[in-house]
């Protein structure tokens, strides 16, 4: 039998065959072909997602692996118009995150990229949690699930805080819940997707609870929390969408409370952009107020969000 040995020598792949003739054979290949940054044209779909995912700061993770889902379903229909196997593959997914970290922003942007792909029908969010799913009576929560699944038909069902669905125990309704979403997974895989949503440590024991839950889940994406750079960006961009600035003062306020802020809370009472948007919002409405007050409309003042027109939520 004939043996192979490689060597890599100078950008070249030497190729050597052992055989009872020894015989040495130099082969050039060609270079490693490298994924063009530009995307070309004809992917239309991704770059206006992509545009959308380059306005949400940070997720990383998050933005390649979108891109990973779209290159596979595009890459798998060529595969197809060559005969090649193209199996379909589910793609229910989980989001593991801390509040505010933008689990349902990417959930909606998902849905939109499948629809224009033509992997979903509407590419539609039905948002749900345990109430929406969780009856009063025995058959009363599997009705309800089936009633949201067939909602979510041709597009996404996002249910937020799914482990809540198994802390009542095994005489809890939320079993009945999880049992039905399973049995519709893999029924109805193709026709609609399920992305569960919730705390990491709390979705890993609630993958616990069904012994079919993990396998179901190819993709599981993490949201980690922002750091103080990434909140600011965050509340800067708000601000600009919104034709307003921060005077320098106001910025260090805000600054300096995050710091603090994130340094006295658990990592899952803060709501990182969450927070940062109420921190906003809030603000605006005081300036409006001061404004009002001093009977003050110069241009200058009506962009500008002042120190003592920041509102925390410690404050109230």
């Amino acid at each position: 039998m004939d043996q192979h040995n490689r060597m890599k020598s100078n950008g070249q792949i030497r190729v050597i065959l052992n055989s009872q003739k020894r015989k040495n054979v130099t082969k050039e290949l060609p270079d490693f072909q490298v994924a063009p940054k530009v995307i070309p044209p004809e992917h239309s779909a991704l770059k206006e997602i992509e545009d959308e995912l380059g306005a949400l700061v940070g997720m990383e993770e998050m933005k390649r692996t979108i891109k990973e889902i779209y290159a596979w379903i595009y890459v798998n229909k060529k595969r197809e118009e060559m005969g090649l196997k193209a199996k379909k593959q589910a793609l229910h997914m989980m989001f593991k995150g801390n509040p505010g970290t933008g689990k349902t922003t990417v959930a909606r942007l998902i849905g939109k990229l499948f629809q224009k792909m033509n992997v979903l029908s509407k590419g539609h969010l039905i948002e749900a949690e345990r109430a929406d799913l969780v009856g009063e009576y025995i058959g009363h929560t599997a009705q309800k699930t089936r009633d949201l699944i067939k909602k979510a038909q041709g597009g996404i069902l996002f249910i937020d805080e799914a482990y809540s669905l198994g802390r009542g125990g095994e005489k809890d309704f939320g079993k009945e819940a999880i049992d039905t979403l399973v049995k519709h997974m893999e029924d109805k895989q193709h026709e609609f997707i399920l992305i569960l949503a919730g705390y990491s440590r709390e979705m890993d024991y609630f993958l616990s609870l069904n012994p079919g839950l993990h396998s179901r889940f190819p993709l599981v994406i993490d949201f980690p929390d922002y750091d103080i750079h990434q909140l600011m960006e965050i509340g800067a961009r708000m601000l600009k969408e919104r034709e307003y600035t921060l005077s320098h003062e106001a910025e260090k306020k805000i600054r300096d409370h995050l710091i603090w802020v994130k340094s006295a809370l658990t990592p899952n009472s803060f709501s990182n952009g969450r927070y940062v948007r109420n921190i906003i919002e809030k603000s605006i409405r005081a300036q409006a107020m001061r404004l009002l007050m001093l009977n003050n409309y110069d241009r200058h003042d009506l962009m500008t969000i002042r120190s003592n027109d920041l509102v925390f939520e410690e404050d109230n």
